[in-house]
């Protein structure tokens, strides 16, 4: 179901030696799962920070408990520990996490958003921001409002037509266009500043 790679392993019994607590598992959860906002979630657990209806998978040294209704979204899941001159990363990789994008007879505003949280958004966060679709005009226009660093920032129109409108007209053909509903003049906290108007 989910596959650790060898140095992952080694990882995380190094964790667990470290920490050498009696009954000190490893859990994964996902969170948000089958969405595009969808992200696993590693800790350390201790049989008192688990409910017992996990799916619990044997290593030497240390066991991987899975959440019970994360299963589906972790299936064929990989964790791999990739070292560095700095340390180390660990990475997984879950192609169930997310869900399936929606097909080409789904309803336009469904794969608009979809492609909205699934790749523009996580590029947003970035630099603290976010956007959301208001509305498709029939004439093929996704009307956005933008939020975060992105509500009120000097290089909002670079990131709507260099970034967010290719992106959508790219993955969705019947996007014509993009428009910013948002009043950048009450951004509280723009990730660049506007020059102030004399």
């Amino acid at each position: 179901m989910i596959a650790l790679s060898a140095s992952a392993q080694d990882h995380f019994r190094k964790l667990i030696t470290q920490e050498n607590l009696p009954g000190l598992g490893i859990r994964i959860a996902a969170v948000e799962g089958g969405t595009p906002r969808g992200d696993c979630q590693l800790e350390l657990a201790e049989p008192a920070d688990r409910d017992g209806s996990e799916r619990e998978v044997e290593y030497e040294g240390f066991s991987l408990f899975v959440d019970a209704d994360s299963v589906p979204f972790l299936e064929g899941a990989q964790i791999d520990y990739i070292h560095s001159p700095t340390g180390g990363e660990l990475t997984i990789r879950a192609p169930a996490l997310r869900g399936a994008a929606p097909g080409e007879d789904a309803d336009i505003l469904e794969r608009v958003r979809y492609v909205i949280e699934a790749e523009i958004n996580p590029r947003l966060a970035a630099h603290g921001g976010r956007v959301s679709l208001r509305e498709v005009t029939q004439e093929g226009i996704a009307v956005l409002q933008f939020g975060g660093g992105c509500h009120g920032c000097s290089m909002v129109n670079a990131t709507l037509r260099g970034g967010v409108e290719r992106t959508l007209k790219e993955r969705v053909p019947e996007v014509k266009g993009v428009a910013d509903a948002t009043d950048h003049e009450t951004g509280s906290r723009p990730y660049y500043k506007r020059e102030a108007r004399g």
